[in-house]
């Protein structure tokens, strides 16, 4: 019952604001505040916070930033050994505006998650044996994800690929590595080339991420709810209705506890519902990691909404 995580350790800058600004403009904002993200460590940290033994491959730079991200991530439980301290770059950064209804831009820096290579898969090739499933996003570069993916595949490890940032070069051989694939709607309308901004078409984009050989393809449409294509069935899951404050850390605390779903055996369409427990919970409050919630938490959440 354990989760690799392989992907992005970033440092977030994040700054409040009455609106998103526009070309050119100055706005000025309400609030600034730093806290350790990228996609890869919330993930991970998403799926430590709910109990689920999780390790996390990936880089820092030798800075300031990077020996703090190292500890959040310990703090929360997630297995950082293999982390390496680049001494040639920077940490990650990422620059995020939020507006007073929780939408977010960001700009991310790589810095030392752009070095990425086939060293770290090695190192994260010698967890796939204790390992349940492996959890992967595009913030590092994408050579390495498909050489994870194919190590993942050939130890039996589950792979699930969330393809954030959004961008329209994923390679073929990416999408029959991977079991379970979770976009968002504008990052499904990037892979498919056509827009994905309700049920029906977020059902059609799942069905040609399935034909690409994703095995199952799950659409996530915010507060609109999720859609699920599989082998078997195509079906729709309801979104928690709650209070949004800040939207960065939505999705990948969906990636976690989906994952710790699965980790714990629960079958795909229950796992769906705790991924949209924990992104429902990740968005009532600011940041990424600190929106994250532990698992008590989250069961008192599930018991409170009727799910158990």
């Amino acid at each position: 019952m354990t989760i690799i995580v392989f992907g992005s350790i970033n440092i977030d800058l994040v700054a409040t604001a009455p609106r998103l600004p526009v070309a050119g403009e100055t706005l000025l904002g309400h609030d600034f505040f730093k806290a350790p993200g990228g996609k890869g460590a919330n993930q991970a940290v998403a799926s430590a916070r709910l109990g689920i033994s999780t390790y996390i491959v990936g880089r820092v730079g030798a800075d300031s930033f990077g020996a703090e991200l190292v500890r959040c991530l310990q703090t929360s439980g997630v297995q950082t050994d293999n982390v390496f301290v680049d001494e040639t770059v920077s940490s990650g950064i990422a620059i995020i505006t939020v507006d007073i209804r929780g939408e977010n831009q960001i700009i991310v820096i790589p810095g030392a998650n752009g070095r990425v290579n086939q060293e770290d898969v090695e190192r994260l090739s010698c967890l796939l044996p204790k390992a349940t499933a492996l959890l992967l996003q595009l913030e590092i570069p994408i050579p390495a994800v498909v050489t994870a993916a194919k190590a993942a595949q050939k130890a039996g490890v589950t792979v699930i690929l969330d393809p954030a940032p959004a961008q329209k070069d994923v390679p073929d051989e990416l999408y029959p590595l991977v079991d379970i694939m979770t976009p968002n709607e504008v990052e499904a309308g990037q892979l498919v080339g056509f827009p994905v901004d309700t049920e029906e078409s977020a059902k059609k984009a799942a069905q040609v991420l399935q034909q690409r050989g994703v095995k199952n393809a799950i659409v996530k449409l915010g507060a609109k709810g999720v859609v699920c294509a599989t082998p078997e069935e195509t079906f729709f899951t309801p979104a928690f209705p709650v209070h949004v404050v800040d939207t960065t850390a939505a999705g990948d605390a969906f990636n976690g506890g989906l994952a710790a779903a699965l980790c714990e055996e629960f079958p795909l369409r229950q796992a769906i519902v705790w991924g949209a427990a924990a992104g429902a919970l990740a968005v009532t409050k600011l940041g990424a990691q600190p929106s994250l919630p532990d698992r008590e938490t989250f069961h008192a959440f599930l018991r409170q909404t009727g799910v158990v």
